[in-house]
């Protein structure tokens, strides 16, 4: 089968375009006939080393996939041959940017109906990092007020659509490019960074601050007074510390996301519902996975793109 694989650490040249043998399933796995991985921001950071996941080379990237079961190892009961599932891969094993990937039963759901399948690659990981950001990490509840830092992106995008549902009221940030989407996500007020201090913007005091933007640590540092006495930073940006205040016993945490098949599979009901909407930026070959890499370390990948075999 082919496959994209990096042998080592480094830049996007590393990526191999590659012929390999085709996974078999072991006890409590399946294999999955792929029809679409993702890229994410941490796939270029694995590649590049930057991120401090521990993977075994040769390693095929990309942990969030969709496909069709294809083959069944022992001891996995819910799922069979032909079903359509999709999954976050464990980051250190193989993915998907390949034509088959073993994947554990325990990650798998069922795929969306409401959207083809290839697209709904696009939403395992983020999704659930908007969800654990909100709820597990920064326990919002009905009535409290969030404040998203860099809600343009696809992260954001979903937080706002899970707080408004939860009965959050939303503040976002984001520029004028997209403005009109976090609107349509249902941000209850929209802060244009570009023009703004969101310092002098939010007059009312919040319950959780959720960065996703790579803003400067004293800028950070700022927008926790924003913030109630015992409410909640909560950030997406691991390369560096979420500020807290221990004085007025605000917190922070770093989200890591994590599986979880039973909060996907919620995840999945609100796609088809139409709470949650899938955003797919690109459709890309495999082939093309080097080159999307090289945009992505130069900082020109913009939205959610899908790579199929």
């Amino acid at each position: 089968m082919k496959a994209v694989r990096f042998h080592e650490v480094g830049g996007p040249e590393v990526l191999q375009y590659e012929e390999i043998d085709q996974p078999i399933p072991s006890v409590g796995q399946v294999r999955l006939r792929v029809a679409a991985s993702a890229f994410n921001a941490a796939d270029n950071g694995m590649r590049a080393g930057f991120l401090p996941i521990q993977v075994v080379f040769p390693h095929v990237p990309g942990y969030d996939v969709s496909g069709t079961i294809d083959a069944v190892g022992d001891d996995v009961d819910g799922f069979a041959v032909g079903d359509a599932v999709i999954a976050f891969l464990p980051m250190a094993t193989d993915g998907g940017a390949a034509e088959y990937v073993i994947a554990p039963a325990d990650a798998l759901v069922a795929a969306p109906t409401s959207v083809p399948l290839a697209d709904a690659a696009a939403l395992p990981s983020v999704a659930l990092t908007a969800r654990q950001a909100l709820f597990d990490d920064g326990g919002l509840k009905a009535g409290e007020r969030v404040l998203i830092v860099g809600a343009g992106g696809v992260v954001g995008k979903y937080a706002i659509a899970l707080a408004k549902r939860a009965g959050a009221y939303v503040i976002a940030t984001a520029s004028p490019r997209s403005a009109e989407a976090v609107r349509a996500a249902g941000a209850d007020e929209i802060i244009d960074h570009t023009k703004a201090d969101v310092l002098d913007a939010v007059t009312d005091q919040v319950d959780l601050l959720l960065n996703l933007a790579p803003i400067e640590p004293d800028e950070f540092t700022a927008l926790v007074g924003l913030v109630r006495d015992g409410g909640v930073v909560v950030s997406t940006t691991a390369w560096m510390p979420a500020p807290d205040d221990a004085d007025r016993d605000v917190r922070s945490v770093i989200v890591f996301v994590r599986s979880d098949a039973e909060k996907l599979a919620e995840l999945v009901s609100l796609v088809d519902e139409g709470v949650l909407a899938l955003e797919v930026t690109r459709c890309i070959p495999l082939t093309e996975l080097p080159a999307l890499h090289a945009e992505a370390a130069e900082g020109r990948v913009v939205g959610k793109v899908i790579v199929v075999p």
